[in-house]
């Protein structure tokens, strides 16, 4: 069994003939070729491929590169839960992400392996998503390309095929038509009535729906005519989760005097029993919070009867915004009122109110006869 040393690695030829190539280098541990040659020239050419890898910084063991290509067969779909899986995120957000990738990621990559998912795979799916919501279309490019960046970071993939320029931000385009007062009367009475209070509440008082599905006896003042917003709820796989309010802001908001009793009205004839009683809650379980699917389902039932067949149920809340602008709240105001995180956000509801103004100005000359 003769051997042939290099100035790279060793060459053994064995007995049945075959050659056999070593190497100690770069961890002063012994490597040898996964199996024998049946030439030498093949053995030299295995121990010059590893050399190239180490020149070029690109070495690591077999073993670590066997287990590198078994990961990038590996499906997207087992990659992804175990990605979302180890994230310590919010409720919230976990539950947006599993949404996200039921609806739109699974079905498309889930059973694709990582290594297939290119550019070109990437781009077509993208060019499916509706471009009638540019948010939701930029926020499911986002989730896919964060996730193929940790497959990235864990070696799995050389890059990132989510390289569309732009695909994960997206302009909002935010048109706000609030509500008049007539029409938050006329969207109320449209409602059954233990959903009058939800709407008045929502309208007046700016609050989220998770925010309102969450109120319970004892964070209603009705003495000082104050809500207490402490806590908000998320649904995880058809389940409550209640934690604190969007961006862990709570806060104190004051209702207008005229709604006061209609909601003292309300707490009487529907609020579930005792100081933790929910104002709103479902119809065959007095310990459940109301779902969104059930507001919805007769909401768009109101708002088809009054003519606002594009309003959701979300912009009762700018409604309210708009509305304490318009009564002369500043930004800041408006902000805490809404439990915002930043003046920004506040502030254009600002705007919205002064062209609102204009347009009252206008109707309270017709009034004066002018």
């Amino acid at each position: 069994m003769a051997r042939a040393k290099g100035d790279f690695g060793t060459i053994r030829k064995r007995s049945n003939g075959h050659f056999q190539a070593y190497y100690m280098f770069p961890d002063h541990a012994f490597h040898r070729a996964p199996s024998t040659f049946q030439t030498k020239a093949d053995a030299e050419g295995w121990l010059a491929a590893e050399r190239r890898l180490i020149q070029n910084d690109e070495w690591s063991p077999a073993k670590s590169r066997r287990a590198k290509v078994k990961r990038t067969t590996e499906a997207f779909a087992p990659y992804a839960e175990t990605w979302l899986e180890q994230r310590d995120i919010k409720t919230r957000t976990r539950a947006l992400y599993r949404s996200q990738l039921d609806r739109f990621l699974l079905p498309a990559f889930g059973e694709m392996s990582l290594r297939d998912i290119s550019p070109a795979v990437v781009r077509t799916w993208h060019s499916g998503l509706d471009p009638k919501h540019p948010t939701q279309r930029a926020h499911v490019y986002s989730l896919l390309r964060t996730i193929l960046n940790e497959a990235v970071r864990d070696d799995i993939l050389a890059r990132n095929p989510c390289n569309i320029r732009s695909a994960g931000v997206t302009k909002r385009q935010i048109t706000i038509d609030p509500a008049t007062p007539a029409e938050i009367k006329a969207l109320m009475a449209e409602m059954p009535q233990r959903y009058h209070a939800f709407v008045l509440v929502a309208a007046w008082c700016g609050l989220r729906f998770g925010e309102l599905s969450e109120l319970r006896r004892r964070d209603i003042d009705l003495a000082s005519g104050v809500i207490h917003v402490r806590r908000a709820v998320v649904w995880d796989g058809g389940e409550p989760i209640v934690g604190p309010p969007k961006n862990g802001l709570g806060r104190s908001v004051t209702m207008p005097p005229h709604m006061v009793e209609l909601v003292a009205a309300h707490i009487e004839q529907f609020a579930a029993r005792g100081p933790d009683g929910l104002l709103f809650h479902a119809i065959k379980d007095p310990n459940r919070q109301v779902g969104s699917n059930t507001v919805r389902r007769h909401w768009i039932k109101a708002r088809n009867a009054v003519g606002r067949s594009t309003m959701r149920v979300h912009d009762l809340r700018h409604t309210g915004a708009v509305l304490a602008a318009m009564a002369g709240a500043t930004g800041k105001e408006t902000q805490d009122r809404l439990g915002h995180l930043s003046a920004d956000a506040a502030s254009r509801y600002q705007h919205v109110a002064r062209g609102r103004d204009a347009e009252i100005a206008k109707k309270l000359s017709e009034l004066a006869g002018y």
